[in-house]
């Protein structure tokens, strides 16, 4: 098994947890990983992007060709549509329907959910709504990994293992909520998925 993993956003949604959640889980499967990181200005609302690949065997780069991206993971719906050349003709398209708008000329919101919808194998989800009905709306992006999950072929225990690893010295409560986030994301997509 390979998958090559664009996840994008903004500053401060998350991605990087995203990526060690996967990378972690993926590790504890004993496969091989490869990952590279931008931090455009990420601490001002900049845009995050990781390049995540995890496979069986051996990987030699860290960065994924034009087309060849399985997944897109996106917690910033405009940020999903600016590595939308990476993704590969079979690849899925998972992103938040919630805007950041960090920057002055940010598109009308329904003209950028209307591209995605154009794109034949998406998840479009309104993670930060469900994130506050698990808790806080910092579990965003356990939401939009849960949603994912049917797409990375991996077992969801690995994944939620990774998810007590991560958030476990946070307390019991932080790490409850990041919990329900992921499976209420995982249930959308399996309620949610076209083929």
């Amino acid at each position: 098994m390979k998958k090559d993993i664009i996840l994008a956003g903004v500053g401060g949604q998350g991605i990087l947890s995203i990526a060690a959640v996967i990378g972690y889980a993926a590790l504890e499967q004993g496969m091989f990983l490869k990952q590279s990181e931008v931090h455009g200005m990420s601490q001002r609302g900049g845009d995050v992007v990781s390049n995540l690949r995890i496979s069986h065997n051996e990987i030699a780069s860290d960065l994924i060709p034009f087309g060849k991206a399985d997944l897109i993971i996106a917690v910033e719906p405009l940020e999903s549509l600016r590595y939308l050349p990476h993704l590969a003709r079979h690849g899925w398209l998972i992103s938040s329907s919630t805007p950041l708008n960090n920057i002055p000329n940010y598109p009308e919101i329904e003209e950028v959910l209307e591209a995605i919808r154009g794109i034949p194998n998406h998840l479009l989800l309104d993670a930060e709504t469900m994130a506050k009905e698990a808790g806080s709306i910092k579990a965003a992006n356990m939401v939009i990994l849960g949603a994912a999950t049917p797409f990375l072929e991996m077992d969801f225990h690995l994944i939620e293992n990774a998810v007590r690893f991560l958030f476990n010295k946070k307390g019991e409560k932080v790490l409850e909520m990041n919990l329900i986030a992921l499976r209420a994301g995982k249930e959308f997509a399996y309620l949610h998925q076209r083929s």
